[in-house]
């Protein structure tokens, strides 16, 4: 069976576009929600701010080409970019999204823990990269401060009924922690008792790390370890408190 194209099929008759991929990626930096941003060096928007991305070379997928352009543009340790989670959000397709070409964006959105301020990496058109609390992160070039309300719309989301906050924490983390992350992500006050049952009386959402504790600032007795158990949604979901009615 030949791999070529069938006969009499013009791969012509349609106008050609470009693909690009785009990254809303998150961490929790000093209790606020924070996004990786990259100051664009080349036109379009020159000087703005925008979420990493690029276009998507010929021989390889979305999501390759997200994690290559995170590591160029950002500097980005490769092993914290290959074990970064990340998940397709959906695709922009305007027509005049991008005034070069017509171009039609995959976006993704990845969680990381708090990391060290990244640095423009030398590849692609980024100038500066830096780490911007989310709602500090305005004038975004092309169409990225909608993609970045949809990302942070589905991690906000997701965290109800799935185990990502955990993606979040370092590796070993108290409780305390764990409801940090979801409190700046709902941007809500979560009632600790309840968060406390509800997460352990989940099975597979944490385990306790044996005989590890750590010291929170507090003069009680130093908060028990977890780390990432193996479930990777929740039964029942940990719904987001309600407007004035914090769970």
């Amino acid at each position: 069976m030949s791999g070529g194209a069938p006969q009499g099929y013009d791969p012509y008759a349609f106008e050609p576009f470009a693909v690009t991929v785009d990254l809303a990626v998150f961490t929790v930096r000093g209790g606020r929600m924070h996004v990786l941003l990259i100051r664009r060096g080349q036109e379009p928007y020159e000087g703005s701010w925008a979420l990493p991305g690029g276009f998507v070379l010929p021989r390889e997928s979305a999501e390759t080409a997200a994690r290559r352009e995170l590591a160029e543009e950002t500097g980005l340790p490769e092993a914290v970019v290959a074990a970064l989670h990340l998940e397709q959000l959906r695709t922009y397709s305007e027509p005049d999204r991008d005034p070069r070409m017509r171009v039609v964006s995959v976006a993704f959105t990845g969680l990381v823990p708090d990391l060290p301020e990244p640095a423009a990496g030398g590849g692609g058109d980024a100038a500066h990269a830096r780490w911007v609390p989310v709602g500090e992160a305005a004038g975004l070039a092309f169409d990225h401060a909608v993609i970045l309300a949809d990302a942070r719309e589905r991690v906000g989301a997701k965290l109800e009924y799935t185990c990502l906050a955990t993606a979040f924490c370092p590796p070993e983390f108290t409780l305390g922690e764990l409801q940090a992350v979801y409190e700046t992500v709902w941007d809500a006050t979560v009632d600790r008792p309840n968060f406390r049952r509800k997460v352990l009386a989940t099975p597979g959402f944490v385990e306790a790390v044996p005989g590890a504790a750590r010291l929170t600032g507090g003069r009680g007795k130093p908060a028990a370890l977890y780390r990432p158990g193996p479930a990777t949604t929740l039964h029942p979901p940990l719904l987001r408190p309600s407007e004035g009615h914090p769970r």
